[in-house]
């Protein structure tokens, strides 16, 4: 594969490959979205006049080289369209998640300084206007749906529609000047400012460069050979690096249709109505999909639950080798045919995927039997590995060479090592530029010669040279034993049962370690019904005797698991109780793309911690919760302690201190 580092003549900016897109792919789809039940649809033409109106009238209302303008709203063609037509202006797109609180809103806003905001509806511009009352700051705000804004006051306000007419209206001035500042656009240019999870503190604006986007798409498409034809789903937040790379870099560069779905409540719908052929979804979509495939199996017919058995058990004999292109018995080959045309097609279908070709999943560990099951579908699923900084490729897996417990080698022009203390570095084109006003975490992160410090730990199997992830290498540690302690390690193994929503490992530095779970309301939910088992809320049905019994059978199933490893062994959990709310990034528990603080839980849950390793077999608790609308509440509970068999040296140790 040929790996690029110059710059492909000149197509040096998302623009300038918009131009190209418009010559080459001109009546091609280039953006449909769903409303109202109907999928309206744009050509690259039709799309390049949208944006340029746009620009213009941005340019028109003030925006200027080298202004932040945030974007705040649901996947939607205008949205995108904002953060190109902000390119041509020569300025800064800063997409921000669109579930983030106000208070949340107003350090993005205020650190990046934004001269102007692109809303999607009347919560988002509700949200800024809080921020602007609560700081003082004033932006010039557009938005895209008019619903409930008629009666605002529209001094610093006016709608997308408007703004675009502006801008063909004053088409004659305003074109030449955009004109130059486009051609005056090149790859060192920022293409883009992303704010990372803030897991450890508050976020990080990430500068990526037109180099970092347009290497990184150029060079991650053409290792999946990806065209003009594919269809995508936009449906991850914009203010994720994922999202900008596939549906805005990868886009653009190879010219394919980037779908927004009407909503989430509509996403499967709309996903088999796309149908795919290139798809990206964390770990915790693919485990959604899976829990609801054996609901709807459990309450299925008699007949219908064992075609599906016998069908699966032939999918996970041949599916994955079939799809490697291996040798299969021609038995199994006919077997495998028949649950195609009987459970596999109808299920994928389902599903939304029977058409993908290429399919991602990063960001946490999958379960081996979830990715193994989806392969098993004849699903090309595959795991990378990347981040922000990254521009998303740091590491993928080629067809031919896909395992659940790798994530892959070097994606092409990546260079990665692993460094004394096990900690894993990389370099590539796609390595961003700075954090925006803060050198020092910048030359904390980046070294002078490039190498980018990732933060967790790994290792590369000699035999086949692809990268296997431990875990955070903040969050590796030792037990009071000396042993060591990856809490990721065995979360993953937790949530890989449909019941475990969530779970937090602590044991960093002490005798034996803990768990704090989080049961998945849908699955456990649909359990207790079947079973008559009657609940009024989410506390009740979590400290329920039977759920306890359920989640201490899959902890002892994890235990016995972990002891077969003779590194991570004292890892095993001893005691667990079941969390009486949900972990939610409102309340600061968890970032906007899921990750747990772990900070922030041991401080917040400093008692449910001490009980755990004091003996108590129960503790009542009081904690504040943040409702949907910014308002603060409490909660209180008294939760269940349970001990958890444990399983080799980590049990004999457990004998003899008692």
């Amino acid at each position: 594969m040929t790996v690029h580092t110059t710059p492909p003549g000149d197509l040096q900016s998302v623009p300038a490959l918009l131009a190209r897109n418009v010559a080459r792919f001109g009546d091609r789809p280039a953006y449909r979205e769903k409303e109202y039940g109907i999928w309206q649809s744009w050509t690259w033409s039709q799309a390049a006049d949208q944006i340029r109106a746009l620009a213009m009238g941005l340019m028109a209302q003030g925006l200027k080289p080298g202004d932040h303008m945030a974007i705040i709203g649901r996947n939607r063609p205008a949205h995108y369209w904002g953060m190109i037509a902000a390119q041509m202006c020569g300025a800064v797109p800063v997409p921000l998640y669109q579930d983030a609180v106000a208070a949340e809103m107003a350090y993005v806003l205020d650190h990046c300084g934004a001269r102007f905001v692109l809303c999607g509806d009347q919560e988002q511009v509700d949200k800024v206007l809080e921020v602007e009352q609560t700081t003082g700051a004033s932006a010039r705000i557009i938005y895209t749906d008019a619903r409930g804004l008629r009666k605002y006051d529209h001094d610093n306000m006016a709608s997308l529609a408007d703004v675009q007419a502006q801008g063909r209206a004053g088409a004659a001035t305003l074109g030449p000047r955009l004109d130059a500042i486009i051609a005056g656009l090149d790859y060192d240019s920022t293409c883009v400012m992303l704010y990372t999870s803030g897991t450890t503190g508050k976020p990080k604006g990430v500068v990526l460069s037109n180099r970092n986007i347009i290497e990184t798409a150029r060079n991650t498409a053409e290792f999946d050979n990806l065209t003009e034809i594919e269809e995508i789903v936009a449906y991850l937040p914009m203010a994720w690096v994922g999202d900008f790379i596939f549906s805005m870099g990868q886009a653009m560069w190879s010219g394919f249709t980037v779908n927004c779905p009407e909503g989430a409540h509509t996403m499967m719908t709309d996903m088999r109505e796309i149908g795919p052929t290139y798809f990206f979804a964390p770990p915790r979509v693919f485990e959604t999909q899976l829990t609801s495939v054996m609901i709807r199996m459990e309450d299925a017919s008699r007949m219908k639950r064992w075609l599906f058995k016998r069908g699966m058990a032939v999918a996970h004999r041949a599916g994955p080798a079939l799809l490697d292109g291996k040798t299969v018995s021609f038995g199994d080959k006919l077997a495998y045919a028949l649950g195609k045309l009987f459970v596999f097609g109808p299920l994928k279908n389902t599903l939304g995927l029977s058409r993908v070709r290429v399919g991602y999943t990063a960001g946490e560990a999958i379960g081996p039997e979830i990715f193994d099951f989806y392969r098993s579908l004849g699903i090309n699923l595959k795991q990378l590995y990347g981040q922000t900084e990254a521009s998303v490729f740091i590491t993928q897996q080629p067809d031919g060479q896909v395992r659940s417990d790798t994530v892959g080698v070097p994606s092409p022009g990546v260079e990665v090592r692993i460094g004394d203390n096990g900690e894993v570095y990389y370099r590539s084109p796609g390595t961003f530029v700075e954090y925006y006003k803060n050198a020092d975490s910048t030359a904390s992160t980046k070294d002078a010669e490039g190498w980018v410090a990732t933060g967790d730990a790994g290792f590369f199997e000699e035999a086949t040279g692809h990268l296997r992830i431990i875990d955070r290498a903040k969050d590796v540690g030792k037990m009071a034993d000396g042993t060591m302690f990856a809490p990721k390690y065995v979360e993953n193994k937790l949530k890989f049962y449909p019941n475990i929503l969530e779970a937090v490992v602590i044991g960093n530095g002490r005798e034996f370690c803990t768990a704090m779970i989080n049961i998945d309301l849908t699955a456990v939910g649909n359990w207790a019904e079947r079973n008559n088992i009657a609940y009024g809320s989410y506390q009740e049905l979590a400290g329920h005797p039977q759920v306890y019994a359920q989640i201490r059978e899959h902890v002892e199933a994890v235990n016995a698991s972990v002891a077969q490893d003779p590194m991570l062994s004292g890892c095993q959990v001893h005691r667990f109780l079941v969390l009486h709310k949900e972990l939610d990034p409102d309340d600061g528990e968890m970032t906007r793309t899921r990750k747990v603080r772990r900070a922030v839980i041991t401080e917040k849950f400093h008692d449910l911690v001490t009980a755990l390793y004091d003996g108590s077999t129960s503790i009542h608790t009081r904690t504040e919760v943040t409702y949907e609308d910014g308002r603060k509440g409490a909660i209180s509970a008294t939760l269940r302690i349970e001990d958890a068999r444990v399983f080799g040296d980590a049990a004999r140790q457990k004998v003899a201190a008692q």
